[in-house]
């Protein structure tokens, strides 16, 4: 079971663990060894609330497919249970931050006194250039 917090948990019947051999280089184990993990989570058939399921499905990741399921696929470390830590660890973030609401953006404006400055700074910035012209006679 995999929990996200409080109230929210994963049972394991809704993830689909699989052993594949990683990729890249590798030793005298390259060719014999299933140690990568290949995470697949059906965001549909879960029994995660609909507030998580809708915004899983609205982000715009690349590891979730059109029917709404997320494979991830962990090959970083050089034992399975490792990389099954590390794909179970990377589902569980990955939900945590589609489920963050961004705090709404208020606008602002400069105060009268910063943008007096700023004028100022500018002219006075514009004169010390004009001084560095030709002198005519």
């Amino acid at each position: 079971m995999l929990t996200i917090s409080n109230t929210v948990t994963i049972d394991e019947w809704e993830l689909e663990l699989t052993a594949i051999r990683s990729q890249g280089a590798g030793g005298q184990n390259v060719n014999k060894v299933a140690s990568a993990i290949h995470l697949r989570f059906d965001i549909n058939r879960s029994k995660l609330p609909d507030f998580y399921k809708e915004r899983l499905l609205k982000l715009n990741d690349s590891r979730i497919t059109k029917d709404g399921v997320l494979i991830i696929k962990a090959q970083s470390h050089r034992t399975q249970e490792l990389n099954r830590e590390d794909a179970l660890n990377r589902l569980k973030d990955l939900i945590l931050s589609a489920t963050k609401v961004n705090k709404a953006r208020r606008a602002t404006k400069p105060s009268r006194n910063s943008q007096r400055k700023r004028m100022d700074k500018k002219t006075k910035h514009g004169q010390t250039k004009a001084l560095r012209g030709n002198i005519k006679f």
